[in-house]
């Protein structure tokens, strides 16, 4: 052969087996192994059903302690946060009226002595014909009148004593003081005090779970202030209506507080147990969140060897485990281990 022909064909021959390894490299590279995963069967089971609500510490009852008419205030032997005992002293007003209502006391007293000699006076002398049956009915209604004046005048002198010293009319602890010693009583009352033993915590309970909620079911309460101390309550109302803005049930929990730790304005987390449902409880690794989404999807393994991507709605999270609401069938195989590989409907290999 002619040398100057033999050398391009060998050329050529190189280069056409260079090419066809290189296709049949890059077939082998784009061929993918099918992800290998780990799975775990879930099945249904009993979950306790537990509502979760928050609110504030509201105490039992409150008392607002005031003045029934305007005066001086000249001691107030408590502050605020300080607890009282029924029948306790706490403010001292000015007794500069007292004397003014003592005097018309007097003054009625003695006018019902006159008009009770008078009327005497009447009926013996109509007794012996001296005089008429319609002056002794005059001098009745005198009579009369006189008493009930006497009975007035009383009324506003206990009243005027009872508003010089202002006693606890129950035991508390004192949420407010509106004024200080030579102030004058206004429109707010001098002091608030209220009972805080018991206390309550007012919750707002869907329409879903108001038929799960009884008076005198128990509830657990935590408080930040206290970490994981559970103290007891028990439901004691029930509201009939619904607040039409929230499209929830007010229902009342109170809570013994013997010792007196819970106080009125605390942050109170309540549980109730609403019963058990059936549920399909699943590991949390199996749970994926979808990204910049607030929703929660699982793999679950199809008898064909691929996935599905399935969104799940979560429910309580139990342990290291989520019961899940809807969105996997009791039985199924799920995706535990190597979600970040796998896409809706790929192929995987199960690792034994």
């Amino acid at each position: 052969m002619n040398k100057k022909y033999f050398l391009p064909a060998l050329f050529s021959l190189l280069l056409l087996g260079a090419c066809n390894s290189g296709d049949q490299k890059s077939k082998e590279e784009t061929k993918e192994e099918a992800p290998t995963v780990k799975t775990m069967t879930v099945n249904d089971r009993d979950v306790n059903q537990l509502g979760n609500y928050t609110a504030t510490v509201e105490p039992e009852l409150i008392n607002n302690i005031s003045s029934s008419t305007p005066n001086r205030i000249k001691q107030i032997f408590v502050d605020e946060g300080m607890m009282v005992s029924a029948g306790q002293r706490l403010v001292v007003l000015d007794d500069v009226n007292t004397t003014s209502y003592q005097l018309q006391v007097d003054n009625a007293e003695a006018n019902l002595k006159n008009v009770e000699l008078n009327y005497n006076r009447a009926v013996e002398l109509f007794k012996i014909g001296g005089g008429t049956k319609q002056q002794v009915d005059q001098m009745e209604i005198q009579l009369i009148n006189a008493k009930n004046a006497l009975a007035s005048a009383k009324r506003a002198l206990k009243n005027i004593e009872e508003n010089t010293v202002l006693t606890a009319p129950m035991s508390g602890v004192v949420t407010a003081r509106n004024y200080d010693p030579g102030d004058m009583t206004g429109a707010l009352p001098i002091l608030t005090i209220a009972r805080t033993k018991p206390v309550k915590i007012v919750i707002n309970v869907s329409e879903s779970q108001l038929s799960k909620v009884k008076k005198g079911m128990p509830a657990l309460v935590t408080f930040d202030t206290y970490g994981d101390e559970m103290f007891e309550g028990t439901v004691t109302m029930v509201s009939p209506t619904v607040d039409n803005a929230s499209r929830t049930f007010g229902v009342e929990v109170t809570i013994p507080n013997s010792d007196g730790k819970v106080l009125p304005g605390m942050f109170g987390r309540v549980e109730l147990n609403l019963g058990t449902a059936r549920r399909v409880v699943v590991p949390d690794k199996a749970v994926v969140k979808q990204p910049g989404s607030g929703n929660h999807y699982v793999y679950v393994l199809n008898s064909d060897g691929t996935v599905s991507y399935n969104k799940v709605e979560l429910g309580q999270r139990l342990g290291d485990a989520y019961e899940l609401i809807s969105g996997v069938e009791s039985g199924s195989e799920v995706i535990v281990s190597g979600q970040s590989r796998l896409a809706n409907g790929m192929k995987v290999t199960v690792a034994k």
